[in-house]
């Protein structure tokens, strides 16, 4: 790892790293100062830095916003090298081999990065060696450009901390005289072997370059996302559709290109006005046709309040998922009936909402009133065939009590109001309950069903309940 460069500050590094001072939940600041970092002791406690600065200023920590600056500023540090990755919450490692040739010099790079967070309003600390290990050490206890072959003269004079050791190995070396990496360096490795074990040494080869570490570099995050600014505001809504296909386009080779499929797109309209206005699609399938995409659009863009004009679309896919290429040529008329029935979904979702279409599922459960779900159909795929099952009507409802205790259906009977007298009855059929779930309209027990045609025409389905006797009528038949 000789040949390797390192970068490491606050909070950057090369690896190159930029840490904020962050003891607690509670972020300081300076009435005269605008930097990140404060000239505050490590561990202060917020009674103690108020009195050393009374103008002092706090608030709560938002630690998201945190992770996202730190975010933000990897991708801006994407202009000196490839490779850039995180060091906790508070730094970044770059790997400038082979970077620092566009700089007349290395300590050129870190002026060039110093002046440019300067002129965000950060303040920064850094550190250039040949090892991670050593850019974290020179960054935290130090500063400046370690370099090559200067590596362990630049590290013997800093604190044994600058290893990333634990306050307790840092401080148990402190009781043994053990204060600086060159005193460890003069020790014998057998006794701090014995005596600290591996992390010691593991740190201690890591800064030296003796043991190899990486820099784990972010994997970008890939942005479904389009703007269109107007130098003329526009409100017609052939205007808004013509900007509103080139940004789908747009879009849409780019998830072409990864292979994905977007759910839901949000269209954002800035008005001149400084409102905005958002229209969102959802769709019932994952998409990336920017034909088929533009006409299920136009009902929501055609009520636009477009006010004194539009002066800025952005388009963006809140919900992406894979959508590997498919071959058509096999059961092409099949997936074509599909897409159709999804783009109807979707038209009459974007009107009464696609929670509200809803889907039959078959379900497995010998249960009668379980053996479906209804689900949103534009979540889960439809089922094959239906296995149809003989003996069971074709309207379905909760169980409606009926007069009779005996185990054969009443002669004779009131329900919802009429009379009906029983011509002929075929049964029963027992159902027992599905003990491993706990259903309260089957803990009567089991269930003997029966097949009832009445005189006056109508055909029912009715049980009845041993354990508790009584009659119920559940169903009916064409």
């Amino acid at each position: 790892m000789a040949s390797d460069r390192i970068l490491r500050s606050h909070p950057i590094s090369a690896p190159f790293a930029v840490t904020s001072y962050e003891k607690s939940t509670e972020r300081l600041y300076c009435l005269n100062s605008k930097a990140i970092r404060l000239g505050l002791a490590p561990g202060m406690g917020l009674s103690d830095a108020k009195a050393l600065c009374p103008d002092l200023l706090t608030r709560a920590a938002d630690h998201y916003a945190d992770d996202r600056f730190l975010k933000l500023l990897a991708r801006w540090a994407d202009r000196y090298c490839p490779w850039v990755g995180f060091d906790g919450h508070d730094g970044l490692l770059l790997d400038v081999t082979g970077s620092t040739h566009f700089f007349s010099s290395e300590a050129d790079l870190l002026d060039d990065i110093h002046d440019r967070l300067y002129s965000y309003q950060l303040n920064v600390r850094s550190g250039l060696a040949g090892t991670i290990g050593g850019a974290w050490a020179v960054s935290h206890f130090s500063k400046g450009v370690v370099p090559n072959g200067q590596l362990k003269a630049a590290l013997s004079p800093l604190p044994a901390a600058a290893l990333r050791l634990d306050e307790t190995t840092c401080a148990t070396l402190q009781r043994l005289g053990l204060r600086t990496i060159g005193d460890l360096l003069a020790t014998p490795r057998a006794t701090l072997g014995r005596r600290f074990g591996l992390p010691l040494m593991r740190r201690l080869d890591q800064a030296l370059g003796d043991q190899a570490e990486q820099v784990n570099a972010v994997a970008p995050d890939v942005s479904y996302a389009a703007r269109l600014n107007f130098p003329d505001p526009i409100g017609l809504y052939d205007d808004v559709a013509a900007a509103l296909e080139r940004l789908l386009h747009r879009i849409c080779e780019k998830l072409k290109t990864q292979e994905m499929g977007t759910r839901v797109l949000l269209m954002t309209c800035q008005r001149v006005d400084r409102a905005s206005v958002q229209v969102e699609l959802r769709l019932a399938r994952p998409m990336r046709d920017a034909a088929t995409i533009l006409p299920l659009f136009e009902r929501s863009v055609r009520e636009i309040d477009a006010g004194f004009g539009i002066d800025q679309i952005r388009l963006e896919a809140l919900s992406v998922e894979a959508l590997p290429a498919k071959q058509l040529d096999v059961g092409g008329a099949q997936v074509k009936q599909n897409d159709a029935l999804s783009d109807l979904i979707t038209r009459l979702g974007s009107r009464i909402g696609l929670d509200k279409i809803k889907r039959f599922q078959v379900a497995d459960s010998h249960i009668p009133e379980r053996s479906f779900i209804v689900s949103p159909a534009a979540y889960c795929e439809a089922e094959g065939e239906w296995e149809v099952q003989s003996g069971r009507p074709l309207r379905l409802f909760s169980p409606e009590p009926i007069d009779g205790r005996e185990k054969s259906p009443p002669t004779a009977f009131r329900w919802r109001r009429m009379r009906f007298s029983v011509a002929q009855a075929t049964g029963p059929e027992r159902i027992c309950p599905e003990w491993w779930l706990d259903d309260p309209d089957w803990r009567s027990g089991v269930r003997d069903y029966w097949r009832v045609e009445t005189r006056q025409g109508r055909r029912l389905w009715m049980f009845f309940t041993p354990q508790n006797p009584a009659w119920f009528v559940q169903g009916e038949f064409a």
